[in-house]
Order: C-alpha cells, then structure tokens, then sequence
C-alpha cells in the first residue's frame, strides 16, 4: 500500500545512509507483510481515514535539550511550579494527525529539577476553554495520596488546585495523569518527569537530554494518512499503532542536524522516561553502551557500568550516561526493534569530532 511505502520510506531516511543499506534488502523484497495483506480482500478498498486536521503546533515533540540547568545550591529551596494541561492536535508522523493530551502543548511534559529536601508549590490548571474532562498529575516523587493525584483532582468547572510537598527522597522519576482513564490519558501525551538531585549532586556532564516514550492507540495503520481517532479497543488489547520518542515517530532523525549535538570526547546523560502505559522498553544506544547506567532512576546506588540495553518498565524514568570516543550518529531505540522498523521508536545523537582509528577504523 501506498501508506506502508511512505512510512517505509521515512524509516530509511531516518536510519541514514548505512543504516538504510544494512535493512533495504529486509525490507525491499518481503511480500508477506502489510503490502501482501492489503490485496486478501479481493482488491476492495475498505473506507478510510478523515482527512488530516489543521494543527496547532509545529511538533507535538518537546526538545530534549529543554532541560532545567542542574542543581547549583546547598541548602533548601522553595520552587512555585505550574503544569496546566493543553488538548492540541499535531502530526505524529507527515500527512498523520492526532489529538493529544499533555502538560503544557508538548510530549513529555515539562522536566521539573530540584534538590532533595527542597519544597515544591505545585499549582495544577485545566484552562478553562478545555476544561471538559478530568484531569490531576500522580508524582511518583510525592508523599501522599495518589502522589498528589486525589487532591490535584479537577472535574470539568473546578477551578485549579494546590498542593505542596517536599522532595524527601533523591531520584528520576515519572508523572503523569492518573484519573480512571488513565491508559488513555498517558497514551495521549500526558506524562513526563522530574528529577531530584542528591543533596551532593550529580557528577558534572558535558551534554543533558530528555526523552520520554509512548504508544499511541489510533483506529489507522501505521502510516496511514489523515486524522487518527484513538481506538480504546487497541489500547485493551496492547497493540499500538506507533511507539514514539517525545510523542513523534521518527522525530530526532535528522541526520547531522537533529537536536541532540555532542562531540568526540564528551559526555551525555539521559533521562528516558517510560509513559507506557502498558510496553516496557530496551533501551539502547547503537554503537555506544550505558557508560554508567542508574537502573530505574535509583541515584544513591553506584551506578552499573557498560551496559548495552536496559528495560525500563512504563511508569519508570532511567538515568544513564555514553562517552563518545569517535564521531558518528548514535541511534537510541527501543531494542524490541519492531517498534524501531515499524512503529517510530528512534532517535539519534549526532557526534563531531576527529576520526579515532585507534578505538574504530572504517577502513583498516
């Protein structure tokens, strides 16, 4: 179908050139997958998608460089932090949009920073213009109910609501809207984490980003063109339309000129968040390994060295850290690699610098 060759076609491109030659012949000459399929009825076509909506974002995906700077102080802080949720309709992929649901216009939600022992006055708001389902934010740093999701609780006409509690225990952790529909509400966007950092720190890095992955549960195909209505029934199932990084398939692809920069020589950490809300992730560096990996965001334990894929379950944010001794893009996927082929799970680090013969010859 013509649906399947775009979307194959973006996953080429976005492996690059290599990467594009080790998978064509994978790819290229398999009939027995959805282009063989679609011809099972006879050749009759079934009735489409409605067509694409106007958008209201340029990229539903939030920068993975959007990071707050790292902790500076030493003693107690008080931080007034606000999330307000926002319904926006954007493109998963070109020519394929959806409604999503998310704290502040993007996927994932903001990323909150603060030391541990500091206080949080947390303010929740459901803009009145939207203001038509239940909404409230479970910390998985919080003390208390829900993780504050009881008292952030607000029905269509309630006015925002308040809570405060202090970051008591170090570590990277998820939230995310927790009312009854919450697999609906996470699979739609909203999620996304905070960190807080030991009373010590952390050890100092060259470069921070910030993902968070997803299934999306739509009534298309993969690919498919037009407007996705979100298919509950798929969701029950578990069997996702698309598993994305920062709620776009294929999203940080761009060769060379993607957001996450780094050169030869550097250090990155990254926190990858796991909204689910059912799949858990192997996450993997292609050509790299998790230098120092910090299992399950636990940042007090040393951390576990030379890691090549770790899992991360839905509901868990991980920490972990690649040195980059020779340039060249670093793919950061989902290691259950249908997702990676097919359903967008994939990102890429680009990395400057000087050829290092000594650690990687191309051409000994």
């Amino acid at each position: 179908m013509t649906q399947h060759n775009a979307h194959r076609r973006r996953f080429l491109q976005a492996m690059g050139a290599a990467g594009a030659v080790a998978v064509a012949g994978c790819l290229g000459g398999d009939e027995s997958g959805t282009e063989a399929n679609s011809d099972q009825n006879g050749g009759e076509e079934e009735e489409g998608l409605a067509a694409a909506k106007s958008v209201d974002v340029d990229r539903i995906a939030r920068d993975p460089t959007d990071i707050p700077a790292p902790v500076d102080w030493n003693e107690p802080r008080t931080h007034d932090v606000t999330l307000r949720t926002e319904k926006v309709t954007a493109e998963i992929e070109p020519g394929v949009t959806f409604d999503y649901m998310t704290f502040g216009g993007q996927v994932p939600g903001p990323m909150v920073r603060v030391r541990q022992g500091d206080t949080v006055n947390l303010t929740f708001d459901v803009p009145e213009d939207t203001n038509v389902a239940m909404h409230n934010v479970d910390f998985h740093a919080v003390y208390g109910p829900g993780g504050g999701a009881d008292a952030t609780t607000i029905a269509p006409d309630d006015d925002p609501t308040q809570i405060k509690f202090r970051a008591e225990y170090p570590g990277v952790f998820i939230y995310h809207c927790a009312v009854p529909a919450m697999d609906y509400h996470i699979s739609s966007g909203m999620f996304g984490s905070i960190l807080v950092e030991p009373e010590d720190g952390l050890p100092e890095v060259d470069n921070e980003f910030y993902l968070g992955q997803h299934e999306i549960y739509t009534a298309g195909e993969v690919g498919e063109e037009g407007h996705h209505t979100f298919d509950h029934d798929a969701m029950m199932r578990e069997e996702p339309t698309y598993v994305v990084f920062n709620g776009q398939a294929y999203g940080f692809t761009e060769d060379g000129v993607g957001p996450m920069q780094t050169n030869t020589g550097e250090t990155a950490r990254v926190y990858f968040a796991n909204g689910g809300p059912n799949l858990l992730s192997s996450f993997h560096p292609i050509g790299n390994v998790w230098s120092d990996l910090y299992r399950s965001g636990d940042l007090l334990s040393e951390p576990a060295n030379n890691v090549e894929t770790t899992p991360v379950p839905p509901g868990t944010t991980t920490a972990a850290e690649m040195e980059f001794p020779v340039p060249g893009p670093v793919k950061l996927v989902d290691h259950a690699l249908s997702r990676v082929v097919h359903r967008g799970a994939l990102g890429v680090v680009n990395v400057q610098g000087e050829e290092n013969p000594d650690v990687y010859d191309e051409d000994p």
